[in-house]
């Protein structure tokens, strides 16, 4: 169905949750985020950040630590319920909170207590409109008490990552977890409430076959997920020190990614799924898939989403917040994020001003990624032009007039063609992930 093409994919590429990305950030003037907040006008969508983990993977490039420091969560989620009060107190009455979301780390790596805690605040002090609520899940720290308490919050969407059911690889990235312990994870979750379940899965693991994928493959479409997303695993022990638990000499190279990548999407269309981008897939009932039939999805740091929101407010360390002309990242270092948000004061000094360049040249990235075809001015499309031949000569890629669109060939080059469009990759060289 694709054809290799490795010249066009030797260049790592970013996956463009953000444009600029977060690799393009520096300092923010004072104020830069309570003014934002303050302007954030309308439905608004909240994210709050988990940075622990029962235990930590060793493939994993998160800012996550473990939780066995019982003083040192507490005293976190203490930073967390101050940062919630200081942020509700600066949003306009006009402010409508429609969408609530729990990434990590893991949530469930704290108590279901110390959880609903942080429920009971956003309750207190936000404006909520009948919010959607979803949360990210470990399976081997996802305790039967949890069950009762994804019911009464509300929830309606998971993810949990699942990575792979093949145990020798699981055992390899340091995340073991049976068949079993999935399953019963996915009927806590159902019993729950929710509706809407999504397993991560991953290819060029160490010592992964194609026959190791279909069998997650096959797992995932018998266990019901209605959302599926299948990342390539980036190799970068340099920047990631605890990928050096994994023998590089087990990863599979890069034509045998290529093939998994083709591999999942056609095993997983062929199964009645709908794509989504490039490594996303939907059953046809689920909202992101409704979202890509409307034209209406649209991508953001926490990937490919339904949610139709301007403004995302990001709360906890790391935790990043999306404006219309602004993007802010909080401090990455816990113990200086929790100083800050003890002393009331919001740490997220370190982001972008969104330029209307930025603005327009983001915009067709996005119309790239979610759909596939984005209309080019004339300025772009003169810029461009050249870089494009090796795309469209392959029949990866079409252009018709000012309109560029994405062949379905050329699925996987999609993110190398949406970079042409990066005018920061033009200055900042930085490492990152593999486009497959």
């Amino acid at each position: 169905m694709w054809t290799y093409h490795p010249e066009l994919l030797a260049k790592p590429v970013p996956r463009y949750t953000s444009y600029p990305t977060a690799a393009d950030f520096g300092p923010l003037e004072d104020g830069a985020i309570e003014r934002a907040i303050a302007g954030a006008d309308g439905d608004i969508s909240l994210y709050l950040h988990i940075p622990f983990c029962e235990k930590i993977c060793y493939y994993c490039g998160c800012n996550t630590a473990a939780s066995g420091k019982v003083s040192r969560v507490e005293s976190y989620l203490a930073a967390l319920h101050q940062e919630i009060a200081t942020v509700a107190s600066l949003l306009p009455a006009t402010a409508r909170v429609r969408r609530i979301a729990f990434g990590g780390g893991s949530p469930n790596a704290i108590e279901p207590r110390e959880f609903m805690a942080l429920v009971d605040a956003l309750h207190a002090h936000f404006p909520l409109f009948a919010p959607q609520w979803s949360i990210e899940l470990d399976p081997r720290s996802l305790t039967p008490e949890w069950g009762p308490v994804l019911s009464e919050v509300g929830i309606t969407r998971a993810s949990m990552g699942v990575q792979t059911f093949a145990a020798h690889c699981q055992k390899a990235i340091g995340r073991e977890q049976s068949l079993g312990m999935i399953c019963r994870s996915v009927d806590l979750l159902r019993s729950g409430g929710v509706t809407s379940l999504n397993f991560d899965l991953m290819y060029g693991l160490p010592h992964q076959s194609e026959a190791d994928l279909e069998d997650s493959l096959e797992y995932t479409r018998k266990l019901g997920a209605e959302r599926v997303a299948v990342f390539g695993y980036a190799h970068v022990p340099h920047l990631v020190p605890r990928q050096a638990m994994i023998p590089e000499d087990a990863l599979p190279g890069a034509a045998a990614r290529f093939m998994m990548a083709a591999q999942a999407h056609a095993f997983l269309t062929e199964a009645g799924y709908d794509r989504v981008g490039f490594d996303h897939f939907a059953l046809p009932h689920d909202p992101m898939a409704r979202a890509v039939r409307d034209g209406t999805l649209q991508r953001n740091f926490q990937g490919f989403t339904d949610d139709p929101a301007g403004v995302l407010i990001g709360m906890g360390s790391t935790a990043i917040s999306g404006f219309p002309g602004l993007i802010a990242q909080n401090e990455k270092h816990t113990g200086r994020y929790r100083q800050l948000s003890a002393e009331g004061r919001l740490s997220a000094n370190h982001g972008t001003l969104r330029k209307p360049q930025d603005t327009l040249r983001g915009g067709v990235i996005e119309a790239l990624l979610c759909r596939d075809e984005a209309e080019l001015s004339p300025c772009l499309l003169a810029e461009v032009q050249h870089q494009l031949v090796p795309f469209t000569a392959a029949g990866l890629a079409a252009l018709d007039g000012n309109r560029l669109s994405i062949l379905p060939g050329g699925l996987p080059y999609a993110r190398v063609i949406a970079s042409l469009f990066d005018s920061y990759r033009a200055v900042t060289q930085r490492t990152f992930s593999s486009a497959i």
